[in-house]
């Protein structure tokens, strides 16, 4: 992966060119932020609802362009992270997972882990104004950014999860079973992780989009 330095530089290079400013700041866990998914049949639901696919496809606005999915390729070697155009696409990334997941043959009964972060991004108010639009008769923000400047964000998202683990941060709000799952102690492997920046919300001048793993777990809760 490239370093972060890199990946700023780039970032610095796309916003010049008209992407949205838009920066990280932090990374938070929820009052919820883990869900046990204990059977395929939930799993495939998330993984539609994540991807915007089947009952949830009604949820897929022209913002859907700017998530950032893993990707796993015909062989299940190399995932990817990006974006996708149309549902074509998105399908064709369900059916990798499920390839990914018929080979890893996950133990529903240790269950797997759906972990929700809140990736939280900072804007400058006079940018802020920029992008406020109407949705709907709801207000909303339209953020106009490069491929490259969406996959910085998410790369920078990436960095701050993995850097919880070797930081030692702990959770105080979180039970103990949860503080392990925040260190990985209990994971075996990822199934699938996803950054949603169609659903961002805006508060006192921060923004935020949630990033979601799955995670195989190595032993029963």
């Amino acid at each position: 992966m490239e370093s972060l330095r890199d990946v700023k530089r780039v970032m610095e290079r796309e916003a010049k060119k008209g992407s949205c400013p838009l920066m990280f700041d932090r990374l938070e866990f929820g009052a919820n932020p883990f869900q046990t998914v204990t059977s395929e049949e939930k799993l495939d639901e998330v993984l539609a609802y994540l991807l915007r696919l089947k009952s949830f496809r009604q949820y897929a606005e022209k913002t859907i362009i700017n998530n950032v999915y893993m990707d796993w390729d015909l062989f299940c070697k190399n995932p990817q992270f990006k974006r996708t155009r149309s549902v074509i696409d998105r399908e064709r990334i369900y059916a990798g997972i499920q390839r990914y997941k018929n080979r890893l043959k996950p133990d529903y009964g240790r269950g797997l882990c759906l972990e929700t972060v809140r990736c939280v991004f900072l804007l400058p108010q006079e940018e802020a104004e920029k992008y406020r639009m109407i949705h709907d008769g709801q207000e909303t923000y339209a953020f106009i950014m490069s491929n490259k400047y969406i996959l910085g964000l998410f790369t920078y998202c990436v960095a701050a999860r993995k850097s919880v683990v070797s930081d030692g941060v702990e959770y105080g709000h979180l039970a103990e079973q949860e503080q392990r799952k925040v260190r990985l102690e209990c994971v075996e492997d990822v199934l699938f992780q996803a950054l949603l920046l169609d659903d961002v919300e805006y508060t006192d001048g921060e923004l935020s989009a949630s990033l979601y793993t799955i995670y195989c777990m190595n032993e029963k809760e």
